[in-house]
């Protein structure tokens, strides 16, 4: 398509018309892979004399398709675009990224980014040389810019991987440094300067982020460059010229260069400031950087909050960082000595007040009192808010400087409960008693340990905190819930007073302001958690369930869901009448939150966590009902679109809270219903596709169909579940690209097959013991390696004759049993077995070979009959002594939980809280959600005990059930043995006569213990039918 007939498309793709522009678009994807199709759109991109509508269609396309196809995922995948078609647009788009207007720019710079990040330094050599001339000539802009992706691209890389920054830092700093140098000079700078000196300030950080290049370790070097910003931070922000609107003025080119100088001198400090650094060179830096710049960045930042203290104006994000840094210098003595002066003024004039509730606050509040809620409770923006970087601050100081400021403190915020108490209504200060229980509150776990304070607390609530719950202001109503959640686990003297609080904050839940409801049900959580008396709660239950709900229709927040999950965590079985509404309400608020996530398609949308929330809220109920399975019919037909449409790639953000739920569904259900096995294709065809990585997530429901629907697995054709589990297992068992770990799960459900299907698979023995042979010959993990022996173990179990047959004729049969016993054997250097860890693994193995003893004479010669024997006992003896170790394991966890004392020292938290704060604000954004979501993905994540280095026998997936719990090991040997003596006594006796005094010692032991066994399952059997015969 030539140039002319490519705008002509661009401008269809506009057209308002649906099918016109579909038309278009398939057009555009038709002519996209045609030599110079990138060339051209770039030329429209770049000619002012086209439309900007259909430069700003170009732009958009230009980019998918650079993101898409200039560096393929898959290495093998072909070619789209021709190396001529490269070299044209690495020409020409660095020439014309700056020309073009601000909208269009933002796109090639993303361009630019991915084809960087692509080929920078192999396959395009020279554009460092580009920006290093262009440094020096007219184009300072555009080399700052390309500069900063190119900067960008090391920011997070590791000390191996980040060797070409210190050629960037070699060729381009000292030029960097001559235009800073000449930009801080010029008298009254335009607002293109600061642009300027931003994106010096952005490469700079970039280079400096993880670690500072060699070249800035040299001290006049660096000095050149802190003597810059050291400048550029005492500078007052220009008044001319600057934005009315708040939004927009945060953002003006002047304050963000402000904000960037902040940002670059905490990370100095925070990062490489500190002295306890071992590395004798980065030592020195910071002894360094302390003696010389640290003070002057600490008196600088007074300065620049004083500004806050006369009422001027200070950008939040600005506020928050330069209290992030007097946070981080309160430890340091010779810091400290240096605030000590000013923190009075510093902490009544400049901190507390920013604790108040404020303008901003109350019209926000009235205005968008949703908004109000989602800011109060979005973790992402307490990295912007002065509030929270304040709150920070005072309780640093008392934790860390507590003998001389707890106290002062106090007595200020006593100050203001007794001023405001004293005050006629109309002259209450209603803000600062705001400030006042925000304060109290953030303190709480400094006043809880403190005396004379934590002998005070209940009477300070019951004086000041509670009767807020009646406050005229609503935003004191809110403020009063959320501090008495902090304190609901105090010892009340009175639990009066424990009780006027609840049903103050039940009284809350109704409250007619929004923010008053959700800050109650936040608190909620904690009274339920701290309430010894449940039927202080249990009358109103039905109405609490109601009001949570009614919020969350209204109000998108996990909180609220962690609040239900706690109520039904509580209560368990007691939820049973209200379970099916739960997951009904939960079903529809999960619905709501999925479809504004969609909508927003913002990866840290609120709606995107709660959705989460809900689902895990759900998975509570469920285990809260488990004995109750008829209640699993009823909640099916609620959970089943969820379950359906979230198996695939739609869910992949809920994939692992989808498979808990479908995992109870299958296994507390009566029977498993055909709907719910509509699900088992969905899982298959997922795990076939992308979701691998749940492997193991997904094992547990298949078990489960396989185990408890084992009829419908061995006779449904259509389709054929036996065919399905045999393709998926296969392909994962082959696939050389997946690691020894990603496989563990695949031996694991054949040994589901082999063990609830004895003597209905004998057509699939063999395909599956080819598999897992030729796995086992390539195979790396002896964890892995031990898996894939159990499922030989677990054939044999099934059919020791069959599978004989089918090793000898596989000619594997001695390699199979020489590397069952060298690994049975392998032992660590602390002398415990190395493999089969798991009381599971050693069971597996004692039925396997114990069913070889069986085999007649011909099938399985004396002296393997020998060997198979003792190496039975020794395993046999191994799992006794673990059964025990466990048992007494439990006895002691039992007796040290009745004198479980909670240890309420704050010491464990004075790590710094580094992670998050200093990093660019996107990627700040990114690492703190990532964080919330890793935390809350960990209590579901099933843990690994089982790596090569543990020394730990145990598993916390023993709890699994499988159809062996019902075989006693102890007691199958024994019968074993003995019929064989019956059937064949010569066979016996020969066997009998080479065991030496131990190996008979340790036969006559197990033998006794197999008694024991048997007589104690007899016991238990009794137990059991007495229980069920006896009346309810």
């Amino acid at each position: 398509m030539d140039l002319p007939g490519l705008v002509v498309v661009l401008q269809a793709a506009l057209n308002p018309n649906p099918a016109e522009r579909k038309a278009a678009e398939q057009s555009l994807n038709q002519f996209q892979y045609t030599p110079q199709h990138l060339v051209r759109l770039l030329q429209i991109i770049v000619d002012n004399n086209c439309d900007m509508a259909v430069r700003q269609v170009a732009s958009i396309h230009f980019k998918n398709f650079i993101a898409k196809n200039w560096a393929p995922l898959d290495p093998n995948e072909q070619q789209k675009i021709l190396q001529s078609d490269k070299d044209m647009v690495r020409d020409h788009i660095l020439v014309f990224v700056t020309q073009v207007p601000p909208l269009l720019r933002v796109q090639l710079g993303e361009c630019l980014k991915t084809i960087i990040h692509a080929d920078y330094p192999e396959q395009w050599p020279r554009l460092l040389d580009w920006v290093k001339h262009n440094l020096q000539d007219q184009q300072v802009y555009g080399a700052l810019f390309v500069l900063r992706i190119l900067a960008r691209k090391y920011e997070f890389k590791s000390e191996e991987e980040r060797t070409p920054v210190h050629r960037i830092v070699e060729e381009t700093f000292p030029h960097l440094l001559n235009i800073f140098n000449r930009l801080v000079q010029i008298d009254k700078p335009a607002l293109e300067v600061a642009d300027l000196i931003k994106l010096i300030c952005k490469i700079f950080w970039s280079s400096i982020y993880l670690e500072i290049p060699k070249q800035l370790l040299d001290p006049n070097l660096f000095n050149a460059w802190m003597m810059l910003f050291l400048n550029v931070l005492e500078r007052p922000v220009p008044l001319e010229g600057q934005p009315v609107d708040p939004e927009l003025r945060k953002s003006w080119g002047w304050w963000k260069v402000k904000k960037w100088t902040v940002h670059i001198l905490n990370r100095l400090y925070t990062r490489f400031g500190d002295l306890k650094l071992r590395n004798p060179e980065n030592r020195a830096f910071a002894q360094m950087f302390q003696k010389n710049y640290a003070g002057k960045i600490l008196e600088c930042h007074l300065n620049l909050l004083g500004v806050i203290r006369v009422g001027g104006y200070l950008p939040d994000r600005v506020t928050n960082l330069i209290l992030q840094y007097l946070s981080s210098s309160i430890s340091k003595n010779s810091m400290y000595t240096l605030l000590q002066p000013q923190i009075d003024v510093l902490l009544f004039e400049i901190v507390f007040p920013l604790m108040c509730f404020n303008d901003n606050d109350q019209k926000l509040w009235e205005e968008d009192p949703h908004e109000y809620v989602r800011k109060g409770y979005d973790i992402i923006e307490d990295l912007y808010s002065p509030r929270t970087a304040s709150m920070d601050f005072v309780s640093e100081l008392v934790r860390k400087r507590g003998k001389e400021n707890l106290q002062k403190f106090i007595q200020f915020i006593v100050e203001i409960f007794k001023r405001y108490d004293e005050a006629p209504v109309e002259y209450k200060p209603y803000r600062q008693k705001d400030g006042a229980l925000l304060a109290v509150g953030a303190l709480c776990d400094k006043l809880k340990q403190t005396e004379p304070y934590k002998s005070e607390l209940e009477h300070m609530l019951m004086q000041h905190v509670f009767p807020e719950f009646r406050s005229p202001v609503g935003h004191l109503r809110a403020k009063a819930a959320w501090v008495a959640g902090q304190y609901a686990h105090i010892n009340f003297s009175d639990q009066n007073n424990f009780r006027q609080a609840l049903h103050s904050v039940v009284s809350g839940l109704r409250d007619p302001e929004l923010p008053v409801r959700v800050d109650s049900v936040f608190a909620l959580r904690s009274f339920v958690e701290a309430c010894r008396d449940l039927n202080e709660i249990r009358p109103i239950l039905p109405q609490l369930l109601d009001e949570i709900f009614k919020l969350m229709n209204e109000v998108e927040n996990e909180d609220l869901v962690f609040t239900l999950e706690t109520i039904v965590d509580k209560f368990g079985e007691e939820m049973a009448p209200f379970a099916l509404g739960l997951c009904q309400n939960l079903a529809a608020a999960f619905w709501k939150c999925m479809n504004t996530s969609e909508a927003d398609d913002e990866a840290d949308d609120p709606g995107a966590l709660a959705a989460v929330g809900c689902l895990r809220a759900i998975s509570t109920i469920l285990e809260s009902v488990s004995r109750l399975p008829q209640l699993f019919v009823q909640i099916e037909p609620t959970l089943l679109p969820i379950m359906r449409r979230m198996l695939t790639t739609d869910g992949q953000e809920v994939f692992e809270e989808v498979l808990e739920i479908v995992s109870y569904m299958t296994f507390f259900s009566p029977t498993i219903s055909l709907e719910m096995w509509s699900l088992w294709p969905l899982m298959i065809e997922a795990l076939a596709d992308w979701a691998i990585d749940f492997f193991p997530n997904i094992l547990v429901p298949l078990d489960n169909y396989i185990s408890r629907g084992t009829a419908h697995f061995l006779t449904c054709k259509e389709p054929d579940y036996q065919q399905s589990l045999w393709n998926m297992i296969s392909s994962v068992m082959a696939d050389k690209n997946l690691e020894d770990n990603d496989i563990e799960p695949a031996p694991k459900l054949i040994e589901v097959v082999f063990q609830n299907c004895r003597g209905q698979v004998d057509h699939w023995v063999e395909p599956y013991l080819r598999i897992t042979l030729d796995r086992l010959r390539r195979t790396e993990k002896s964890r892995l390696k031990c898996l894939l022996v159990q499922v030989i173990a677990n054939s044999v179990y099934y059919n020791a004759v069959l599978t004989l047959s089918i090793l000898n004729k596989l000619c594997v049969t001695m390699e199979v049993f020489n590397l069952w016993f060298h690994l049975l054997q392998q032992v660590k250097k602390s002398g415990l077995r190395a493999n089969f860890k798991r009381e599971h693994d050693k069971k597996v193995c004692c039925l396997g070979l114990t069913s070889l003893l069986a085999l007649p004479d011909e099938q399985f010669p004396g002296e393997a009959l020998e060997r198979v024997f003792k190496a039975t006992l020794d395993l046999l003896v191994a799992y006794k002594d673990q059964v025990a170790e466990a048992a007494n394991e439990e006895e002691v966890e039992d007796d040290d939980m009745d004198g479980f004392q909670t240890d309420d020292e704050d010491d464990a938290n004075a790590s710094d809280k580094e992670m998050g704060v200093d990093a660019e604000d996107e990627d700040e954004a990114d690492n703190i959600r990532l964080q919330k979501l890793a935390a809350q993905a960990k209590a579901f994540r099933p843990t690994d005990d089982d790596d090569d280095d543990s020394d730990d026998d145990f598993s916390d997936d023993e709890e699994l059930q499988s159809p062996i719990d019902e075989v006693d090991p102890f007691v199958f040997f024994v019968d074993t043995v003995k019929a064989l003596q019956a059937s064949d006594p010569i066979r016996f006796q020969n066997l009998t006569q080479t065991l030496d005094f131990h190996f008979q010692a340790l036969a006559n032991s197990v033998a006794q213990h197999a008694d024991q066994r048997r007589a104690e399952i007899e016991k238990e059997k009794m137990e059991k039918a007495s229980a069920i015969a006896a009346p309810s």
